[in-house]
């Protein structure tokens, strides 16, 4: 997924302690904090003295870091880490007729930012993968990317007014495959690849996945992926010609294709069709980085109309598990004059070699359950790293944004899987695929960390 500021089941005892041994941009108040330093440099900022709830030493006016799970790759599951009703909720955004029958809007891959635009006041901004009426996932087609708009966190949040563009259309929708009649000459909205097609298989294909939006040099984006039912699959980038709720036109560089080179794995679609999916934008000053899925990134052309070309898209540096599993929605944001970068990644149960539930961020394999969507994060003094180790920043807050209030507190989003895993359980179904948001916690310049904030830490949530 993103940029940041510059926009603008517990583990046992017995098994924990075997385990344990700038801001940049014009219009950012969006973004956010935390990672792990240097193990050293962590340890060095401890003092000795009064622990606080979670077990850690109290450093002052910052919560303290949880010492690493080892080996590295563990998953932390502890309470403390997942959002709960005491540091997140659920926002109150405007329904669509579509909506009614559920209560609320169905969403993946929740973003919400807060942008500051010159002589406006403060703008939040939501949106993620929604899916059409009759269908329980957001395939083998949707229609298109909704936007909604707040001047609180606490809302009330309405749907992007987009009646002035298209009077006859429904509110808040600002792109879709739909809107391929609006092409002219030298103005496309719509690409071939983006448009709605049709098999024996599936019957209607083509769908929009993990948009984010950006205000960047005075101009509104949204950064997006056609799914895994598109003609092509892969990232692509809108810009406004108006405010945030469009009118939306493609840039040059998406016209025939996604951004980056074909991959050799091939979705429903078909061979050389698929290529770098969960495209997200990092802005830092006048330079926009595109960071894409799941660990390539590429620099915007000045004219924001393509990336640079380069022969191979460069890739951070990070300290990978081992082996490393699939990751998504990589997302970069700068604060305290670090970076941070986050990865979705399935944690998954399996039993050790004592008989107990080992609980870790592994490849799929036999014997491997699906059990929560994390987010892990690292930091790093520069954008494309070094990158430190990684650590659980929130239980089942994967593929997320991070952003900041209007009054300075880090917040990440999250949507509570509805595939597999523990919110795909009958159960639980209900309450998955939410629009959340959860309030975060930093450990501060020397621990440099961000957590889900902690039990020990909570009070009452505002915004």
């Amino acid at each position: 997924m993103s940029s940041g500021p510059q926009n603008g089941s517990p583990i046992g005892r017995r098994a924990l302690l075997a385990r344990v041994a700038r801001t940049a941009g014009v219009a950012g108040l969006a973004g956010a904090a935390g990672s792990l330093g240097a193990a050293a440099r962590a340890a060095a900022a401890v003092p000795a003295g009064g622990t606080d709830s979670t077990g850690g030493a109290v450093r002052g006016r910052y919560p303290s870091n949880w010492p690493d799970l080892e080996p590295y790759g563990l998953a932390d599951t502890r309470m403390d880490l997942w959002p709960r009703q005491d540091n997140s909720f659920v926002l109150p955004l405007e329904l669509r007729p579509r909506d009614e029958e559920l209560g609320r809007v169905w969403m993946r891959d929740t973003y919400v930012n807060c942008f500051k635009v010159a002589g406006r006041r403060p703008l939040y901004v939501a949106t993620g993968t929604t899916r059409v009426p009759g269908l329980d996932t957001a395939g083998p087609w949707n229609d298109g990317i909704f936007i909604w708009t707040a001047s609180s966190l606490r809302g009330p949040w309405q749907l992007a007014d987009t009646t002035g563009i298209r009077p006859g259309a429904e509110k808040g929708k600002v792109w879709s495959p739909e809107f391929a009649g609006e092409n002219r000459p030298g103005r496309t909205v719509v690409a071939p690849w983006q448009e709605y097609w049709y098999d024996d298989r599936f019957g209607k294909r083509g769908n929009v996945w993990a948009p984010e939006v950006h205000y960047f040099r005075d101009t509104w984006y949204i950064v997006a992926c056609m799914g895994d039912h598109a003609h092509k699959v892969g990232s692509f980038l809108l810009a406004s010609e108006g405010g945030v709720e469009g009118p939306y036109r493609l840039v040059e560089g998406n016209v025939d294709k996604p951004f980056g080179d074909a991959l050799p794995d091939a979705p429903p679609a078909g061979p050389g069709a698929r290529f770098h999916i969960d495209g997200s934008m990092y802005t830092e000053g006048d330079d926009a980085w595109l960071v894409l899925h799941n660990n390539l990134y590429a620099r915007f052309r000045d004219d924001m109309e393509d990336i640079v070309p380069t022969t191979h898209l460069p890739a951070f540096q990070q300290q990978p598990y081992t082996p490393e599993p699939y990751l998504e929605g990589a997302y970069v944001f700068q604060h305290g004059g670090r970076y941070f970068l986050l990865h979705a990644a399935w944690d998954r149960t399996s039993t050790d070699a004592d008989g107990s539930t080992r609980h870790a961020y592994d490849t799929a394999a036999p014997g491997r359950t699906q059990y929560h969507y994390d987010t892990v994060a690292a930091v790093a003094d520069h954008f494309e790293g070094p990158y430190s180790r990684r650590w659980t920043l929130g239980v089942g807050a994967g593929h997320n944004n991070v952003f900041t209030d209007v009054g300075g507190q880090l917040w990440a989003t999250f949507f509570r899987n509805p595939n597999f895993g523990y919110w795909a359980d009958p159960a639980r179904i209900a309450d998955a695929a939410v629009p959340g948001v959860v309030r975060l916690e930093w450990t501060g310049p020397q621990g440099d960390r961000l957590y889900v904030q902690r039990q020990g830490q909570s009070r009452a949530i505002s915004g």
